[in-house]
């Protein structure tokens, strides 16, 4: 191999390396609150297949829940981007504050004219914080 070659073929598995050490962006955090204890719980979802459940050390997200995260975050894009910002109705048992690269939403589990989005953020994040987070309501 000439000394051209391998200098570009050194270059080019420098770029190569220096990206593999990027860390991934955070899709988005969720903070639940409500009345009983277990209620309240934060989680920071990571684009790069984590996720960090009140201020713990990342757990690794299964691959359809990381989907399903990506998918979420897609859809909640425009709705962040306008602050919605939904009242709770009177019989309100959780409140969700979502924070995304785009901007924050917040909606209770009662509030009227939720999204679809709204409701499948919900169920994602029970399902995440009993089955990746282990913590029961």
């Amino acid at each position: 191999m000439s000394a051209a070659r391998a200098a570009t073929a050194a270059t080019a598995a420098a770029v190569l390396l220096a990206g593999c050490g990027a860390e991934s962006a955070d899709l988005f955090a969720v903070q639940r609150s409500g009345a009983d204890r277990n209620a309240n719980v934060r989680l920071i979802v990571n684009d790069g297949g984590t996720v960090t459940c009140n201020r713990g050390k990342p757990k690794a997200l299964p691959g359809k829940a990381l989907l399903q995260a990506r998918e979420l975050a897609r859809d909640l894009e425009a709705q962040a981007q306008l602050s919605i910002d939904l009242p709770p109705a009177s019989n309100s048992i959780l409140r969700y504050v979502v924070r995304t690269p785009a901007g924050r939403v917040a909606f209770s589990d009662t509030s009227a004219g939720r999204p679809k989005s709204f409701d499948r953020l919900a169920g994602f994040t029970k399902d995440v914080v009993e089955d990746v987070c282990g913590i029961a309501r």
